[in-house]
């Protein structure tokens, strides 16, 4: 897109006040039409110096006439506006710059007054037309946010950001030495040790030594992220009673003495000394050294991946130490283009307004483009570009409406509001392709899934090396520390809770800050609560995974009962074909799957999908469900609310509970064939077993397969509607439901 960029450098030879005896306190108004910016004033200064860079969209330009004007500040009241002089620029006359080339040079134009007339003074200007390529884009002023005012004008602008480092610190509480107990008739102390990391405490189990010598060998996972600015407080303690800890010292241990590791090998040891608080007798607190010790080792496991997103939403798989990342295998190219139909998101002047803008995340780096003020249908047309280091991961975008307009002062209680957002797996895209597609913003309120508009973005995948892509899909998914040493589930859960708070903490102190409520939103916070309607669309999704099964399961039924004789006996001819040659099976089967691929191909999607209504069962879901999805955790909603929910969660973890007790009743009674629970089908089972051996041992293997197929595909006269003898006898057997309470 073409804007009119005016760049304010300086002015010279100002005249002095009306008094004679000093400066003016200059500043410059640029006006176009109804849009006006200004520039900084300076107090008494006859050579301001401002190098300051408005623009304005060529489509919004309503004038013909562009007025630069130095005023003087200390002048601009009553029915003076302070005019100094101005300089104007008629548009239609503008060169326009086309990149690569140089900046347009400025120059010094005299000033004018209001009738035309020369006056004293110069002002340096540089007023073209051009586009985003510009290298003052990105901090100019735009002359449409009159508006934004004070530290609000920061907020509208295009930035980049980059999330914090991470890693995962390890401390392995082994032992402590010399405990000193405030009762030394105690026999039994029941000690632990507590750590804490910022906002994050863990504790250790309570030694199972009763005695001043404990030890835990124990291993306690934390989330740091650099720089390292918080310490590590380690605080030994005596459960003395239900509800009452008495600390028996503590440490604080920085953590820029930590060892950093890139594989698992043992980290050395160290014993740290104890101190105590103390009240002196003139009621001061002191901290008092003790002879006590604790015995730890610290590191940081750089070999491992710190997930601060869902690992199917990853946009980032690498390891945390660099030395372990491997070449990158391509780019990622991301055109934010513009938005249709946006709802209104607040009022302002009693009318429905949107603030819009956009917010990107692939990687470390996070990007936010500029605001588009009072539009439902704003442009952006933005471009970004990231390094990709595995195809199978997820770009996020989403679109927010500003709401910190007039700074942090005002504004600083409320939320961005969000609008929707996209997700698109890279690997999913063909390489080199440009893809520019809308995509619809969908938000789940708690009054139902609200459509807010759409979003039109291009997005390019380019690869660097084919041959390194393909590889990637023969590699495991996260670092190999992931597999050599897993984390258990409750530590990846909590583990990734403490980044997503870490990463939000660091970019919200940014500035100007990319907010909590933004961050937390692009993370998906909360997206691993209960709700029943993503365990609606999860059966849903099951259940579509086994269509193609119960498709294959129906068809053989038909074949089975001769629905159709000419399928039937062609498939007792190919079955007869794969008895006599065996060895055409495997390859029959890789051929059927090459031409089904194949067939496919002409249906295969055409876009990058989007998030889909349908399979969320965002639809049909009922008031009550939506708002237990949308209530805190824990709880906010009266006692009523939340015993008829927990009844509703009681029904449905019964019918699970029937499900799980019948899978395991199939599973024991196959078990209990040979366990001699029910003696005599066990020696039924045995005769089966001895008379088969003989029968199969004479008779040729493709005879009794024949004989089985055609058994299982014989024709419906002469089958039995009741259940065979294999199915009844097996449901016979015993299963270990008998020895529940």
């Amino acid at each position: 897109m073409h804007y009119l960029y005016i760049r304010v450098v300086k002015a010279k030879e100002l005249p002095l006040k009306k008094d004679g005896n000093s400066n003016p306190h200059p500043f410059v108004e640029v006006q176009l039409g109804n849009l006006k910016g200004l520039t900084l004033h300076f107090e008494d200064r006859s050579s301001p110096d401002w190098n300051q860079v408005f623009v304005v969209l060529k489509d919004r330009i309503q004038s013909r006439i562009l007025e630069v004007c130095l005023k003087d500040k200390s002048r601009t009241s009553g029915n003076d506006d302070g005019l100094i002089g101005r300089v104007v620029f008629e548009v239609n006359e503008v060169p326009k710059r086309v990149p690569p080339d140089s900046p347009l040079a400025p120059q010094w134009y005299w000033l004018e007054n209001r009738k035309g007339e020369k006056v004293k003074g110069e002002l340096m200007l540089a007023v073209w037309i051009g586009t985003q390529a510009d290298e003052g884009f990105p901090e100019a002023l735009h002359l449409d946010a009159t508006a934004v005012n004070g530290d609000g004008v920061a907020n509208i602008k295009s930035k980049v950001y980059l999330s914090p480092r991470l890693w995962y610190l390890r401390v392995n509480v082994i032992e402590a030495q010399d405990l000193q107990l405030s009762n030394k008739n105690r026999q039994q102390p029941e000690i632990y040790a507590r750590i804490t990391l910022g906002n994050v405490a863990l504790r250790t189990k309570i030694s199972l030594s009763k005695n001043v010598c404990p030890t835990w060998n124990e291993d306690l996972m934390f989330v740091a992220a650099e720089p390292f600015e918080d310490q590590l407080v380690l605080s030994v303690e005596d459960k003395v009673a239900p509800n009452k800890d008495e600390q028996l010292g503590k440490c604080v241990i920085p953590l820029q003495d930590v060892e950093k590791r890139l594989d698992f090998s043992t980290p050395i040891s160290k014993w740290y000394s104890l101190e105590k608080d103390v009240v002196s007798e003139d009621g001061n607190k002191k901290v008092a050294k003790l002879n006590s010790k604790v015995h730890l080792r610290l590191s940081f496991d750089g070999g491992y991946h710190v997930l601060d997103e869902l690992t199917h939403y990853s946009s980032d798989l690498k390891a945390t130490s660099k030395e372990l990342w491997k070449p990158s295998i391509g780019v990622l190219e991301l055109g934010i283009l513009n938005a249709q139909g946006l709802s209104p998101m607040k009022n302002r002047d009693g009318r429905g307004i949107t603030d819009a803008y956009c917010v990107a995340k692939y990687g470390q780096k996070w990007i936010r483009t500029r605001t588009i003020l009072n539009s439902f249908n704003p442009k952006w047309n933005e471009q970004y570009t990231w390094e990709v280091f595995d195809p199978c991961t997820v770009i996020t975008i989403g679109v927010f409406d500003n709401c910190h307009l007039q700074g942090a002062d005002k504004n600083d209680k409320v939320s961005d509001s969000k609008i929707g957002k996209v997700r698109i797996r890279l690997s999913t895209l063909e390489t080199d392709r440009v893809y520019t597609h809308s995509y619809p913003l969908i938000v789940l309120t708690p009054a139902g899934v609200k459509k807010m508009g759409e979003i039109q973005l291009a997005v390019r995948f380019s690869c660097s090396s084919l041959l390194n892509m393909l590889a990637m899909y023969s590699q495991p998914l996260l670092p190999t520390l992931h597999y050599l040493h897993p984390l258990t589930y409750y530590q990846i859960d909590n583990l990734r809770h403490q980044a997503t708070q870490i990463v939000a903490t660091r970019l919200s102190r940014a500035e100007p800050p990319l907010r909590r409520e933004v961050v937390e939103y692009m993370l998906d916070v909360g997206s691993n609560m209960w709700s029943i309607r993503r365990s609606k669309a999860n059966y849903v999704r099951i259940a579509g995974i086994l269509t193609g099964l119960i498709a294959i399961c129906k068809w053989f039924n038909g074949i089975c009962t001769w629905k159709n004789p000419f399928a039937t006996v062609l498939v007792h001819i190919i079955f007869f074909q794969f008895v006599c040659f065996p060895r055409l099976i495997l390859s029959a089967i890789f051929v059927l799957l090459f031409l089904i691929g194949t067939w496919n191909y002409r249906m295969r999607p055409r876009n990058p999908p989007h998030m889909d209504i349908k399979l969320s069962q965002a639809e049909i879901v009922p008031w009550d469900e939506l708002d237990e999805e949308f209530d805190t955790f824990p709880t906010s909603r009266n006692i009523d609310v939340v015993r008829m929910r927990y009844d509703r969660l009681r029904s449905i973890g019964s019918r699970m509970q029937a499900v799980a007790g019948d899978l395991a009743n199939q599973g024991e009674r196959f078990y209990n064939l040979l366990s001699w629970r029910d003696p005599r089908a066990t020696a039924l089972f045995l005769i089966f077993c001895l008379i088969s051996s003989i029968v199969l041992y004479v008779t040729p293997f493709k005879v009794v397969v024949t004989i089985m197929g055609f058994y299982t595909m014989r024709h419906p006269r002469f089958r039995e509607k009741l259940p065979s003898v294999p199915l009844s006898f097996f449901r016979r057997l015993p299963a270990k439901t008998d020895s529940l309470l």
